[in-house]
């Protein structure tokens, strides 16, 4: 049976024919599959009987990774990913204008994307995807960038700012130990990413060079349209009602022969099925959708047994689609979902890519919906 396993070629097709991810995460990690423990936070909400995700997932066949991932010594847990905002260090400057900056580096790092598979990843402050920056429409943003790489790096971020802060080689490269500082303003408010722009820019987004760059309206330049935006200014009353979630749609290729093995949303196989999202279903659920997949031309988003309104780039106020349950996304494309749970039963609920084969090699999780503590 060794024999065989290293007489195989670890490619997507090989895998799928074997039986999915679940044979991955079995062959490799049978010496390790015992769960390790995390400590997760969530809203107080009622307990659920004990394996009820586990009869969930084995009601879908079985077609999940094996064992668990270790967060701790990959220094970032996919669940704390979801909300983790970074907002930078807020000062102001002399003209009274608000200013945020933010330290990033890159780095070189192992990083294990599934159970005891792992991924030889550049990073952004040492995780895949980089930290989830977010800002206010018209805020000015430096950031400080060092590259502790072995390649040239750049940050590129989607929005508007002069051509000398474009992130690209030539205006704002940055060699393996040198630094550089990007600044602009905030515009447009939406939902926004950022990446390596270095050559080859294929490999240095696969890589894992990206993250998500949200910019939250400013209430004083859209005052027709103040409730909504206030709901999406973080730090307000009206934005707490909500659950927001950033996710960032990628895969990686372990053999390096340009097609995926593995497919996540925040990197790690099966994070969110292993791990459900708890969600409150008396409060509505705003996720931040990103998509950086490289290697295929299209990622999707498919929520089960509901509907959403999309924002495409949330860049509008109002839904550019009303009532869908799916939604397409080339790389770079993101967007705004907006949904609710509200008349829904409580328990488990699917969502994924509506590629089945990104199903089966990782992208595909759960919203586990509970009742509020009284």
């Amino acid at each position: 049976m060794n024999d065989w396993w290293r007489r195989m070629s670890l490619s997507r097709r090989s895998l799928l024919g074997a039986g999915g991810m679940a044979l991955v995460g079995g062959a490799v990690t049978a010496a390790r599959s015992q769960r390790r423990g995390a400590t997760v936070e969530h809203a107080p909400v009622k307990n659920r009987p004990a394996g009820t995700a586990a009869q969930h997932h084995r009601g879908h066949g079985g077609m999940l990774t094996v064992g668990q991932v270790d967060d701790a010594r990959n220094g970032f847990d996919p669940t704390h990913m979801l909300t983790d905002w970074d907002q930078g260090r807020v000062t102001m400057l002399p003209n009274g204008h608000r200013l945020r900056e933010f330290n990033i580096v890159a780095e070189n790092k192992e990083v294990e994307i599934a159970p005891g598979l792992v991924f030889p990843a550049w990073t952004f402050n040492g995780r895949v995807p980089g930290p989830t920056l977010r800002v206010t429409e018209g805020d000015r943003v430096r950031i400080h960038f060092a590259n502790a790489g072995s390649h040239p790096h750049t940050m590129h971020f989607h929005g508007i700012h002069s051509a000398r802060m474009d992130g690209v080689p030539g205006a704002g490269e940055a060699a393996p130990g040198e630094t550089f500082v990007y600044e602009f303003d905030a515009f447009p408010f939406g939902c926004h990413l950022y990446h390596c722009h270095s050559v080859p820019l294929k490999r240095h987004i696969h890589k894992g060079l990206y993250g998500a760059f949200i910019i939250d309206p400013d209430p004083a330049r859209h005052p027709e349209q103040r409730d909504v935006v206030v709901s999406r200014l973080l730090g307000t009353p009206e934005n707490a009602r909500w659950q927001e979630y950033v996710m960032v749609m990628n895969g990686f290729d372990t053999n390096f022969d340009e097609e995926n093995e593995v497919y996540a949303v925040n990197t790690i196989a099966h994070a969110y099925a292993h791990k459900p999202i708890q969600i409150d279903r008396q409060r509505p659920v705003r996720i931040y959708l990103v998509n950086v997949l490289e290697f295929d031309p299209v990622n999707s988003f498919h929520l089960h047994a509901n509907f959403f309104d999309y924002y495409d780039t949330g860049t509008a106020l109002t839904p550019t689609l009303k009532t869908v349950d799916t939604i397409m996304q080339c790389q770079a494309q993101r967007g705004i979902l907006e949904f609710t749970y509200a008349e829904h039963e409580t328990g488990m609920y699917m969502f994924h890519a509506h590629q089945s084969e990104f199903v089966e090699l990782g992208w595909m999780g759960f919203f586990d919906v509970r009742d509020p503590v009284a």
